[in-house]
């Protein structure tokens, strides 16, 4: 299988070492359950929004002969205090977008859930309540829009509210996540498999 990955910090796997982000994580899971896969690209930046990650798309110019695309994308537009309305028709560009890479059809393209960064020990400054509703807002779009054009939606956000406080979870900066978390997200995708 030849996959492109979509998305944001939490796709490159930022402060952990390439090989131990979700989609590298991911290939390996797959390989060894003898299904033949490369990521063959990574379009991912640290702070990306969904705009942002439109643009880079557009520049990249992906080819439209992947049999997966995972897209996950939207942490930086709750951060930004970015609108839902926004969100929404962007976010609805992208998956499009994704699935004319998966060869146009909508099953190759799995959607992660946006991960709660708001209850980790970064998070010293916003209601942590209220932050986690906010997520809870930009997945409930995201998994309403995946569902509908028939792609696969694989919930993150509960596993990273679970591990949360938990360091081995975590990376460095207590935001972003360790190898640990990523690997509960490749396993959960690999079991569409």
């Amino acid at each position: 299988m030849k996959y492109l990955a979509l998305g944001d910090s939490y796709t490159i796997g930022e402060l952990v070492n390439y090989n131990e982000n979700f989609p590298s994580q991911l290939v390996s899971i797959l390989n060894k359950k003898g299904i033949e896969t490369t990521l063959d690209k990574l379009i991912a930046v640290t702070g990306w929004t969904t705009d942002e990650l439109s643009m880079a798309i557009a520049k990249e110019k992906p080819s439209f002969d992947y049999d997966l695309v995972t897209l996950l994308i939207g942490v930086n537009n709750q951060y930004r205090g970015r609108s839902l309305e926004e969100y929404e028709w962007q976010f609805y560009s992208l998956i499009c977008q994704a699935i004319l890479y998966a060869k146009g059809i909508a099953e190759h393209v799995i959607v992660l859930s946006i991960p709660d960064w708001g209850l980790t020990p970064f998070n010293t400054e916003r209601d942590k309540i209220e932050t986690s509703n906010q997520i809870d807002n930009f997945n409930k779009i995201n998994k309403e829009i995946t569902l509908t054009l028939g792609c696969k939606y694989i919930d993150v956000t509960s596993s990273s509210r679970d591990h949360a406080t938990n360091e081995i979870y975590l990376a460095e900066d207590k935001l972003h996540y360790s190898k640990e978390e990523y690997k509960v997200w490749a396993e959960k995708i690999a079991l569409v498999y």
